[in-house]
């Protein structure tokens, strides 16, 4: 959607709710991205238990796949394109989609968990630190 409000969020929510049979849970995973979490989507969520959203850890958008689709099409289409209008910049975006699921390819993991784990602990040192350092 052209915007990202509470609104248009619910308006999802709401899509997915109609389309999923009513006997299923529904997990969704979110980032923290704070329209997910205004008072009127909590609301929202309170009345239907079967949603559940899981938030990734702040600062680690390379867990969210669409963020990694964003980056493929920012790094193979937007950057080396020139768009007139946001017209064109819809069609250029839509017409890489349609190529990329020509010939779809699952996403392939390459880091391990030890490593994810490792820097995730590191980073979590220096802004201890930093908070630390800058309260005295």
């Amino acid at each position: 959607m052209p915007r990202h409000r509470a609104r248009e969020f619910l308006k999802f929510l709401k899509q997915i709710d109609r389309t999923v049979p009513k006997h299923l849970g529904i997990h969704a995973i979110c980032d923290n991205y704070r329209t997910h979490k205004t008072k009127e989507v909590q609301a929202w969520l309170a009345k239907h238990p079967r949603f559940k959203l899981h938030f990734i850890p702040t600062s680690s958008s390379w867990l969210n796949l669409v963020e990694r689709l964003f980056a493929e099409i920012t790094r193979q289409k937007i950057r080396r394109g020139v768009f007139k209008s946001v017209d064109d910049l819809i069609a250029a975006i839509e017409a890489w989609i349609a190529g990329r699921n020509k010939k779809p390819k699952p996403f392939k993991w390459t880091a391990k968990a030890d490593t994810i784990l490792e820097k995730n602990a590191r980073a979590r040192r220096v802004l201890t630190d930093a908070v630390a350092a800058g309260t005295k």
